[in-house]
């Protein structure tokens, strides 16, 4: 793939790169479990500014990630730049919380936040208003409303944080708004009832995990949905040496993940394609797709990841990954 053309979001007139940058590694924060850490403040800035002058241009964040230093640390490099020349989006769904009195994007001091959900149509208004004060900037092109997983706040989200986000649409202080999961069944209701633009997609897409492929792929082509791919490497086992322990889906991995990505790399190697590339450029393959973010924890991870998307994968490969049967049939491919 191309991993810098640009490709629209429905009519919503935003246009994003085919590859973007994830902001979670970014915070400089342990992930889940611990399994994996990010950059520190210098190397997060200088990983923002280079992916920018490299041809990314779509950066996404959420309050979440280091309890809003992700955002803070895209605060310190993108408004020196022009507001035209990049697509951001950010999610609401939770409230960043003071454990004491802190009032400053400090990364020291957003160490003392603590997030709670707040689903109310004042609590998506000051979890928006606060993303843009850690931006130092007064827009943001995406919103998605991050991780409502539970019925209580998947009824919430209906009754309260979607029709809010519309109006913020149809206000135009958003171009688009969807939800950012892990999971496809909750966005499958949403997407059904509600005119949403985008879904964020974490790891239920993948060369690996399939789940996602027969029902919730064909829903999003048929109500023009567009999908942004997080998560491609599946929190690691698609990225890391598959001889030691590695992590599926922010956990360490079980066994029989192991096994299957063993599995597709033992293919990949036939055909002098790493995993990592294969993993990257088999989402953005399919028609629904407009952007893959994986993060990145380095400079070299980021280059690394530019020139994956760009390596020329033999058709042959995707043959035999079809044959073995650890791609469905109907897959599409590059």
């Amino acid at each position: 793939m191309n991993p810098l053309e640009l490709t629209c979001i429905g009519n919503t007139g935003v246009k994003v790169t085919r590859l973007g940058l994830g902001g979670a590694p970014l915070s400089g924060m342990t992930l889940v479990g611990g399994l994996f850490g990010g950059a520190a403040r210098e190397e997060a800035m200088r990983i923002i500014k280079l992916a920018f002058d490299l041809g990314i241009k779509y950066f996404d964040m959420a309050p979440l990630y280091g309890t809003g230093r992700s955002e803070a640390r895209y605060g310190a490099v993108l408004p020196t730049l022009p507001r035209d020349s990049f697509v951001l989006s950010t999610k609401v769904g939770r409230i960043l919380k003071r454990t004491d009195a802190v009032d400053t994007p400090d990364d020291d001091e957003l160490l003392k936040l603590e997030p709670v959900f707040d689903l109310s149509r004042d609590g998506i208004l000051k979890s928006f208003e606060e993303s843009l004060r850690r931006l130092k900037l007064d827009s943001v092109e995406i919103l998605f409303l991050h991780d409502p997983d539970t019925e209580d706040l998947e009824n919430e989200a209906m009754a309260t944080a979607f029709p809010t986000m519309l109006e913020l649409r149809e206000q135009g202080v958003v171009k688009a708004i969807g939800c950012g999961m892990n999971q496809w069944q909750v966005p499958a209701r949403f997407i059904k009832a509600i005119d949403l633009d985008v879904v964020l997609l974490a790891g239920r897409f993948t060369l690996l995990d399939h789940d996602a492929f027969d029902e919730f792929l064909p829903l999003c082509l048929e109500r023009n949905v567009k999908l942004v791919i997080g998560g491609p490497y599946n929190s690691g086992i698609l990225a890391r040496d598959l001889d030691k322990p590695v992590s599926f889906n922010y956990t360490p991995a079980p066994q029989p993940w192991i096994d299957r990505a063993r599995a597709l790399k033992k293919v990949c190697d036939r055909h002098d394609v790493s995993l990592k590339a294969t993993a990257l450029q088999y989402v953005s393959a399919h028609p629904t797709v407009v952007s893959v973010i994986p993060g990145a924890g380095s400079v070299s991870e980021l280059e690394e990841n530019i020139r994956l998307a760009a390596v020329e994968i033999p058709s042959a490969l995707w043959e035999e990954l079809k044959e073995e049967r650890l791609i469905p049939q109907a897959a599409v491919t590059p």
